[in-house]
């Protein structure tokens, strides 16, 4: 069963560096009404304490808006609706994904719901962006990140680009979280987008640049 539009998506937060992004992001999914299955792990909520000073269902839910058409699950619950491919779902993302929470999908070895759910959404050929914030990278890191790349996940570190002249840390953070909801096909104004060499009016580019045969 590939993705489905309109599905909900299954986000999971984990115990790598990033808590920001995380809150960013939901509060990005609740400002597009997107349906929302979240799993936040036992590390995951020692994180949002300890890098953003959440320390409670009620203050995730006060700092990341609506909260209507979010479904929370217990991460330690494999058996609950998003460890089914019967289940409709749109995708699923992990931010911040921890190097051990992405060595296990590597492996398959399906250790809690976070884990359990981004199986699922490969076997399934649906959407899985993980979000690792980790540096350096190990050989190890990296060689399960390739291989989750070649099973058809999408490995997104937590890079900010500084092309659109950052001013503030919420800069830098809409910027990762922008790159996670293009990835998801979710409409947003996160952000601002790059552009250049259009003629102003015209919809032209300007010369010499795309619209030209290579000489």
């Amino acid at each position: 069963m590939r993705s489905a539009a309109g599905a909900p998506v299954t986000f999971g937060i984990t115990g790598a560096s990033g808590a920001p992004y995380a809150v960013r992001l939901l509060r990005a999914f609740n400002e597009t009404g997107t349906p929302l299955r979240l799993i936040v792990s036992t590390y995951g909520w020692r994180l949002l304490a300890e890098e953003t000073g959440i320390g409670s269902l009620d203050e995730l839910k006060a700092a990341t808006g609506d909260w209507s058409r979010v479904e929370l699950y217990d991460a330690l619950d494999r058996g609950a609706t998003p460890a089914s491919g019967s289940a409709p779902s749109r995708g699923m993302v992990i931010c911040p994904c921890s190097m051990g929470t992405l060595a296990s999908i590597a492996a398959g070895t399906s250790r809690n719901l976070v884990e359990r759910a981004a199986d699922v959404a490969l076997k399934e050929r649906r959407p899985l962006i993980l979000v690792p914030r980790e540096t350096p990278l190990s050989l190890v890191h990296l060689e399960n990140m390739t291989r989750l790349t070649r099973a058809g996940a999408v490995v997104m570190p937590a890079a900010p680009g500084f092309y659109h002249r950052p001013e503030t840390i919420d800069d830098l953070v809409d910027f990762v979280v922008a790159r996670i909801l293009d990835h998801l096909d979710i409409e947003h104004a996160v952000g601002r987008r790059w552009k250049s060499g259009e003629k102003q009016g015209t919809g032209d580019r300007e010369q010499g640049t795309a619209g030209q045969a290579s000489s």
